[in-house]
C-alpha cells in the first residue's frame, strides 16, 4: 500500500433544505439504492487504499448505520481496514470539528500511526468513478508537494460556489479561489487531494498552532507560492450533490442510459450495504417509462422519468413524473406528484396532489399510514 485515505464526511450543508435534517450529506441516496459516500469508498477499495479513515460529525446517525459493517467495501481485513472518527472529548480538546483541517488535527494520531508515504483526501458527497493510483502516479511524476484533481465546468454552471483554480501550461496551480464572487476561471477542484504524508502532518500541526481550521483556505491557499501545488484535470462523470437542484439533477442523470451503463456495468464497480429485498412488483395497471425503479417497491400507478428507492408503495392511478420518491414512502390511490423529492418513510394520502412550481418541490407527509 502506497496510500491512505481520509473521507470528510462531517459537514452541514444548509442548501439541501430539509433533506439533511435527518441525514448526513454523505448519507443522501442516490440512484436508487446507493447513498452518496459509497462511491467515495468504491473509488478507494477500487484503487487498492485498504486503510481508510471517514471523519463524521453532523447528523451522523444514519451515516453510521450505513458504515456499520465495511465489509461491503471489501475493508474487513487484517491490515487496514476502515475507521470512523467522531468528535471525542479529550484532555486537550473538547470542540466539534471546526473545519476541515481541525478534523485531520484531532485526528492527526491516524496518520502519525500510518507508514505509507502519500495520504488522498476526498469529501463523501461527490458522484464519481476515478482510479486514485493515476493521479498518485502524475504527483510522483510532477514532483508536487499537493495535487488537486480539477474539472473543467460549462460556461452556464454555478462556479461561485466551487473553489476555483487557475493553471499555467505545466498545470501548475498559480491562483486558487474558495467560493468567489466572480470566477477568474471555469476550472474548479473537485475537493480531492494527493499529499505526502508527514507534509500533511507538519501543515495541519503548523495550522492548528495558528488556530486555523480550513484546509482549502489555510492550507491551499496559504501555502500556494510556497508549496509546489499542481492540477489533475479529469474527464469523466463527476457531480456534487451541494445543493436540491444538484441532488436532483445528479439522480435524473442515472435516467441516462450512458450515465448507468458508466457505473453499474463497466469495471470497476461500485459497492453499497445490501439490503434483502424482493425485486421490485409491478401490477396490472402500471405503465413504466423511463425510470429506476429498485427493490422492494409496489407499483401500480404510472411513472415518468422518476427514481424510486428502496420499499416505495405507488398506489393505483397515480401518477409520478419528472420525481424522485425516496426509501419507504407511501403514496395513496390517485395521487399526481410532479417535480417533486418525496421524503423518506413519508405517507401521502390518496387522492393528494403536488407539484413543484417553480424548482423542485420537497414533499415531506408523515400521515398515520394504516387506518383501521
Amino acid at each position: 500500500m502506497r496510500a491512505i485515505g481520509i473521507i470528510l464526511a462531517g459537514g452541514n450543508n444548509h442548501r439541501i433544505k430539509e433533506l439533511t435534517t435527518k441525514r448526513a450529506t454523505c448519507a443522501m441516496p442516490i440512484a436508487g439504492s446507493f447513498r452518496s459516500i459509497d462511491f467515495a469508498l468504491s473509488n478507494m477499495t477500487n484503487s487498492h487504499i485498504n486503510k481508510v479513515a471517514v471523519f463524521t460529525q453532523y447528523n451522523a446517525g444514519s451515516l453510521n448505520e450505513h458504515l456499520s459493517s465495511s465489509k461491503w467495501w471489501d475493508f474487513g481485513r487484517k491490515q487496514g481496514g476502515l475507521f470512523i472518527f467522531t468528535p471525542a472529548v479529550t484532555s486537550e480538546n473538547s470542540t466539534w470539528y471546526r473545519g476541515t483541517a481541525d478534523a485531520i488535527s484531532q485526528n492527526i494520531a491516524f496518520l502519525k500511526n500510518s507508514h505509507e508515504p502519500y495520504v488522498i483526501i476526498c469529501s463523501g458527497d461527490c458522484v464519481y468513478k476515478m482510479d486514485y493510483n493515476k493521479i498518485l502516479e502524475y504527483h510522483i511524476e510532477k514532483k508536487a508537494d499537493i495535487t488537486v484533481v480539477c474539472k473543467k465546468m460549462p460556461q452556464d454552471a454555478d462556479i461561485e460556489r466551487f473553489g476555483t483554480v487557475v493553471m499555467n501550461s505545466d498545470n501548475r496551480i498559480t491562483d486558487l479561489e474558495e467560493k468567489p464572487i466572480v470566477a477568474k476561471s471555469n476550472m474548479i477542484s473537485c475537493g480531492i487531494y494527493v499529499v505526502r504524508r508527514r507534509q500533511l502532518i507538519d501543515m495541519i500541526e503548523k495550522c492548528r498552532s495558528e488556530d486555523r481550521y480550513d484546509f482549502v483556505r489555510d492550507v491551499l491557499i496559504r501555502f500556494k507560492d510556497m508549496k509546489q501545488i499542481y492540477g489533475y484535470v479529469m474527464d469523466d462523470y463527476w457531480s456534487n450533490i451541494a445543493s436540491v437542484d444538484d441532488y436532483f439533477r445528479t439522480n435524473m442523470d442515472f435516467l441516462k442510459a450512458d450515465v448507468r451503463d458508466y457505473f453499474f456495468k463497466q469495471y470497476p464497480d461500485i459497492y453499497t450495504k445490501v439490503d434483502d429485498l424482493p425485486p421490485a412488483k409491478f401490477n396490472t395497471g402500471a405503465d413504466v417509462h423511463n425510470s429506476l425503479v429498485s427493490s422492494g417497491c409496489i407499483i401500480n400507478g404510472t411513472l415518468d422519468g422518476s427514481v424510486i428507492f428502496k420499499k416505495s408503495y405507488i398506489g393505483n392511478n397515480c401518477y409520478i413524473k419528472n420525481s424522485i420518491i425516496l426509501n419507504d414512502v407511501y403514496i395513496g390511490d390517485n395521487s399526481h406528484i410532479e417535480n417533486c423529492i418525496v421524503e423518506s418513510h413519508g405517507t401521502i394520502r390518496a387522492n393528494s396532489y403536488f407539484k413543484g412550481e417553480d424548482g423542485i418541490k420537497i414533499v415531506i407527509e408523515h400521515n398515520e399510514r394504516y387506518v383501521i
